[in-house]
């Protein structure tokens, strides 16, 4: 990777629940000793997301492909436009900012239900679809992305005054970096056509939720039950034995029980740690402050 690639930073572009810019340091210790030692490696990411390591790694190591994936449709097409398209989108999304910040709160919030409304029916204009989905992760409350049974996206108005709906230099040094990423929709065992033993993956799948009250995982038509967990587990097996360094974040269960042995049993044979982070996605303020996630990884550093 060229000294310009490197000095790119990007930063996730979307607001983001269970997004992992506060666990970046945590992460950052625990990566692979090829990845520290300047090595060029491939990474993939099948649960992309907003991409918070994602675009740390482009931005400060030897990258020399990526590869991410994720269920939700609107969101990879979003990736695709912003390597592709990224002026057009700039455009479509600076006459949203404008347009939006004109208004008085009451109009503020109407337009925000139209033009959900109008990202939940409109078909085939990619590039306006994905200027839509950013306005409303911006608009929306908490930055949610949840969608109902029927695939509609159904998150409420956020109502803040001005939003920066438009981050245009970010957006063109996200799509510089994307140059070297490939961007594919599907479900999380598709990644196997890219692994080998030179390559880092990292796992952030939809988390398990710690209460009946906290399930934030139907962030696409897709549920991620505990079966779902399970299959992730046997794929990160299957990887391990092809040589691969893999990572995987999830919740901690013993927060609210500490008899729930589920994941201490299903990655026994891994090493599994648990580090601080913010509970940010609660109601209740009083319910919000720091717990512990699982990273689970199956090599040393």
């Amino acid at each position: 990777m060229d000294l310009l690639f490197k000095k790119i930073m990007a930063r996730p572009f979307l607001k983001w629940a269970g997004g992992k810019t506060q666990l970046i340091p945590e992460i950052e210790k625990r990566l692979p000793n090829e990845l520290k030692n300047g090595e060029s490696i491939k990474y993939i990411e099948p649960f992309v997301g907003s991409g918070a390591l994602l675009f740390y790694l482009l931005s400060n190591y030897n990258i020399r492909e990526a590869y991410i994936i994720d269920t939700n449709e609107e969101l990879i097409n979003l990736y695709n436009i912003i390597k592709n398209n990224v002026d057009e989108l700039i455009y479509l999304l600076s006459k949203l900012e404008d347009e939006y910040n004109k208004k008085n709160s009451d109009e503020k919030q109407n337009l925000y239900y139209e033009k959900r409304r109008e990202f939940n029916e409109l078909k085939g204009n990619k590039v306006k679809k994905a200027a839509l989905f950013i306005f409303l992760n911006r608009t929306c409350y908490n930055g949610l992305y949840r969608v109902n049974s029927k695939g509609e996206f159904n998150v409420p108005f956020g109502r803040y005054k001005k939003p920066k709906i438009c981050d245009e230099k970010n957006l063109k040094n996200v799509s510089y970096a994307l140059q070297k990423v490939h961007i594919l929709s599907g479900d999380f065992e598709i990644s196997k056509n890219f692994v080998d033993k030179n390559t880092f993956i990292y796992f952030d799948p939809p988390y398990r939720p710690l209460s009946s009250t906290s399930n934030f995982t139907s962030y696409s038509k897709n549920i991620f039950n505990d079966k779902s967990q399970i299959r992730l587990k046997n794929f990160f097996e299957y990887v391990t034995k092809l040589g691969a360094k893999a990572l995987l974040s999830n919740s901690d269960p013993k927060n609210m029980d500490p008899k729930d042995e589920f994941f201490d049993k299903l990655y026994h044979e891994y090493i599994i740690e648990r580090v601080y982070a913010k509970r940010l996605i609660n109601s209740n303020s009083k319910k919000r402050g720091k717990i512990t996630e699982l990273l689970i990884r199956n090599y040393e550093v």
